[in-house]
């Protein structure tokens, strides 16, 4: 692949800034097609289709931020010389072309791009249908940048399939294909898995959980569980689950005060058999299965556990590996609890809501990744580059 001039990805930027700036009515009008023809009931992805005056300069916000970070291609990692003369140099290389494949939210066309044109790699855009008219004016604006700065449109596709068709185009692809990221449920995941002939970069659920540890602050406790669970339900790192243990200082009390106060929040609370002992009107789970469940809705479980172990067992038998919280006072069990949760990002007192690239320091994000390779967490930039070996020798072979 013809490695790209920092000077030029960053003009194509430029463009696509001020052309976004320039097409907000059409952008807007284009969005409003797609939210008419929406079925509003599905709170969480309409509220991820949706575009604002504030989304269109957050998107704008993505491409400046992306555009001041560091170019991450032939950046060396290593560098030796050996015996035999041989100089070794390992730098960071583009992927080449990746495909992401993506529901409801427009502002990935944007992020997504952005990302993978700075790392020098071609991207396919892979849309919902229900994003259908905010996607295609977007990658519009894209393909003017790139004619702007005489660059093909290659870099940057959107393609408009079906299941079958993407079925069809992921075991047969009408070119080579490096990487894809299915951005979704575990049906879309496995759908790729599945049918895809490269490697595959999960950006898994959320099933987010939270443990309220016996040496909790509980109002500290009472005011995470609150900002995870309720301020943002269509985020992939909304809470879900919340497991306190029954040693905790006036445990009922406590319980029947976080259960009220989510009830007040409109948010519905089941609850395992040892808390519906004590909250006796609260509707009780009957399928463990749910505790794997990712809601993305006002929804969520509350289940008492008497250990730290106990918590991190349930935590690692039904999490999605993306966030986990401890609430407590005490380091030493924190330090634990974040060494044995298998998560992506583990926190103390602080709510999972900060499992995103703009909020960790990584600027745009890609995706969350949920795998262990290439890379785990946020998917900014410097992540989306591999590696190639330089060896520069004088006749040597090996005898």
């Amino acid at each position: 692949m013809k490695i790209i001039s920092t000077e030029i990805k960053n003009k194509v930027l430029d463009s696509m800034m001020r052309l976004l700036d320039d097409n907000r009515s059409s952008i807007l009008e284009a969005n409003k097609k797609d939210l008419d023809l929406f079925n509003v009931a599905d709170q969480a992805m309409y509220d991820r289709l949706i575009v604002t005056e504030d989304k269109i300069d957050g998107m704008m916000t993505s491409i400046k931020e992306v555009r001041l970070q560091e170019d991450p291609v032939g950046k060396t990692i290593s560098k030796q010389q050996l015996e035999n003369g041989l100089d070794i140099t390992n730098k960071t290389a583009p992927f080449g072309t990746i495909m992401i494949i993506y529901e409801s939210r427009p502002d990935v066309t944007i992020e997504a791009a952005v990302l993978a044109f700075k790392a020098n790699n071609k991207i396919l855009l892979k849309g919902g249908k229900e994003a259908l008219h905010s996607n295609t004016i977007l990658v519009e604006l894209w393909h003017k940048a790139l004619a702007e700065n005489k660059l093909s449109n290659d870099f940057i596709q959107q393609l408009n399939m079906n299941r079958e068709e993407t079925q069809n185009f992921l075991k047969n692809p009408t070119e080579k294909l490096d990487l894809i990221v299915p951005r979704g449920g575990e049906r879309l995941i496995n759908f790729v898995k599945e049918y895809a002939k490269c490697a595959v970069l999960v950006s898994g659920r959320g099933n987010n959980f939270l443990f309220v540890d016996k040496e909790a602050d509980w109002e500290k406790s009472v005011k995470v569980i609150m900002n995870a669970k309720t301020e943002k339900i269509s985020a992939c790192n909304a809470l879900d689950k919340i497991l306190i243990n029954s040693n905790i200082e006036n445990y009922e009390q406590k319980l029947t005060d976080i259960y009220q106060l989510l009830n007040a929040k409109g948010v519905e609370t089941l609850v395992d058999a040892d808390v519906n002992n004590i909250l006796k009107d609260a509707q009780q789970i009957k399928d463990d299965a749910i505790w794997k469940e990712e809601f993305l809705a006002m929804k969520c479980c509350l289940g008492s556990v008497e250990s730290l172990d106990e918590a991190v067992e349930k935590i690692n038998h039904n999490s999605g590996g993306h966030s986990a919280t401890i609430m407590t006072a005490n380091k030493n069990t924190a330090l634990q609890f974040m060494e044995e949760v298998d998560c992506a990002a583990v926190y103390q007192n602080a709510s999972t809501r900060f499992t995103d690239g703009g909020q960790m320091g990584v600027g745009a994000e890609l995706a969350i990744s949920t795998d262990k390779l290439h890379h785990r967490g946020p998917l900014g930039l410097k992540q989306l580059v591999t590696n190639k070996y330089y060896v520069f020798g004088d006749g040597q072979i090996r005898e």
